[in-house]
């Protein structure tokens, strides 16, 4: 794994699950001395849910789990590295029924139950001789720890991203667990690269699928490194019912509040771990619109300005520069009216009614833009709409690691 990004975060104490064994195998996808294969088996009974890319060129691991994902059930997990096998053609979707064929034959269940998915180096077939043999490697294997698991998920990554949360249903406590990968490639309008999310909360699926469809909403679609939407993004989320909670049917239902509030911040700690680890960044940076015309506009105005390599290489600089953060406010092609556009970084407003404020000050604002972590905010002064995303600045390491990325 290359040097940790400086804004890096200690891996966690994370919990075990029950109803979730996981291991790791070297299958050799890539040149590299390490676990790439990773399998998680699940008991009986578990639900799934899932959201995915919205590229219109996805793996055929993509296919796979959004077919698999109506039945809402799953009994396995297998996640490759290295290896996208995406735009690999028959080749590709060869591959992924192989694997699910042959976790299914080991474990006695179905080859739906298996969900699948790949990441690293797009137009490459994964080999099925190397899966086959991970996969052995891995069903023979001892049990792996959490932090096995999310090193051998990882690609680009420079640290390993994991969280854990509680909430409590009808006087049960569930505990939540989620791993993730995703360093560069991160705009994904709907997750992030890989992220894969377990808990011993029993959850129907269909209310499973609900929740995380808009935990996905204020979190995962909230994030962008570089504006790239991955083939393979996806995000899984596996619920043990292990706990002895009476299973959450219906958002109506005492404790759904409390799990829908759990799940959605495990989701925002890894959404901000993955900006955390963009390729080359240096500061993690909060955008903030308010005053918009509708939470979507406001969200489309932030993203335009997350989305800015002027405005990413500006704060990279820690150059004061807002005149950049108006461009961005104006392309995005919302409602926006300059003479009404206000301006903040940090907690200093630097322009006011579409101009710099009177007695404007930079120093504290160049202080701020010293650290490691930068608001933005940005009022349109036309309607009650907001919404906050998350991204990292873009630095010459970025041009480092991905102009050289397949060898």
């Amino acid at each position: 794994m290359p040097s940790p990004s400086p804004l890096a975060l200690p891996f966690p104490d994370l919990p075990p699950i029950a109803g979730v064994r996981l291991a790791v195998a070297r299958a050799g996808y890539k040149a590299w001395d390490r676990a790439d294969l990773t399998l998680v088996r699940l008991d009986a009974g578990t639900a799934a849910a899932g959201v995915t890319t919205k590229s219109r060129c996805p793996s055929p691991e993509v296919e796979w789990v959004r077919r698999a994902l109506p039945l809402g059930h799953a009994r396995a997990l297998v996640v490759n590295a290295g290896n996208a096998n995406a735009f690999t053609g028959a080749r590709g979707r060869d591959a992924v029924e192989a694997i699910a064929a042959r976790v299914a034959g080991a474990i006695g269940g179905l080859p739906s139950d298996v969900f699948v998915a790949s990441t690293g180096v797009i137009g490459v077939p994964l080999p099925i001789d190397r899966a086959e043999a991970g996969l052995d490697a891995a069903l023979a294997a001892p049990e792996a720890s959490w932090r096995e698991a999310t090193d051998a998920i990882g690609t680009t990554d420079t640290f390993a991203k994991a969280a854990s949360t509680r909430a409590v249903i009808n006087g049960r406590t569930v505990t939540l667990v989620g791993i993730i990968k995703g360093s560069g490639m991160i705009a994904p309008d709907m997750a992030t690269m890989l992220g894969f999310l377990f808990t011993d909360a029993g959850v129907a699926p269909g209310l499973l699928q609900r929740m995380l469809d808009r935990a996905n909403a204020e979190t995962f679609s909230c994030i962008t490194v570089d504006g790239d939407t991955s083939t393979s993004d996806t995000v899984l989320a596996f619920a043990t019912g292990t706990a002895g909670n009476a299973a959450l049917g219906h958002e109506d239902e005492p404790g759904a509040d409390a799990f829908q509030a759990a799940l959605t911040d495990l989701c925002r700690q890894l959404a901000h771990l993955v900006v955390r680890d963009g390729e080359g960044a240096t500061k993690f940076i909060e955008v903030a619109v308010t005053g918009a015309t509708t939470a979507g506009s406001a969200h489309r105005v932030a993203m335009s300005i997350a989305n800015s390599p002027l405005v990413k290489t500006a704060i990279a600089g820690e150059d004061a520069n807002w005149g950049r953060v108006v461009m961005a406010v104006g392309k995005a092609g919302e409602p926006a009216e300059r003479d009404l556009l206000s301006i903040r970084f940090g907690h200093t407003v630097v322009a006011r009614e579409g101009r710099v404020v009177d007695g404007y000050d930079e120093a504290p604002v160049t202080a701020h833009l010293q650290g490691d972590r930068v608001e933005v905010g940005v009022d349109l002064g036309l309607g009650d709409g907001r919404a906050t995303v998350w991204t990292c600045d873009l630095t010459h390491g970025y041009i480092s690691i991905n102009a050289d990325y397949r060898s």
